[in-house]
């Protein structure tokens, strides 16, 4: 099975969250975010402090770039804090994107 991973990363500095998804290791991705090597003109490369936050592994990549568009039409700080606080909000995240 191909695995896949949404992650969330935040910044510090910014004091803002980031969503991506990734099919290879979030910590390959998470370098290259804080090196502005996944494109200079990209949102995350306003920053260097770049943590992980939170992961949510997949069984596929569509599962999980649903799940990353889905996060970020919440548009909500709250929404991410709750995915890390309360793991019955990712069963719900991954209820919402498999109907």
């Amino acid at each position: 099975m191909d695995m896949a991973t949404c992650y969330v990363l935040f910044s510090r500095k910014l004091n803002r969250y980031y969503v991506g998804y990734t099919t290879g290791l979030v910590s390959d991705r998470l370098q290259k975010h804080n090196t502005a090597t996944h494109g200079n003109h990209r949102f995350t490369a306003k920053a260097d402090d770049w943590e992980v936050f939170l992961e949510i592994v997949f069984e596929n990549n569509s599962e999980a770039i649903l799940a990353e568009r889905y996060i970020k039409q919440m548009k909500s700080r709250v929404y991410i804090e709750k995915l890390k606080m309360f793991p019955e909000e990712i069963d719900k995240l991954r209820m919402r994107i498999k109907n």
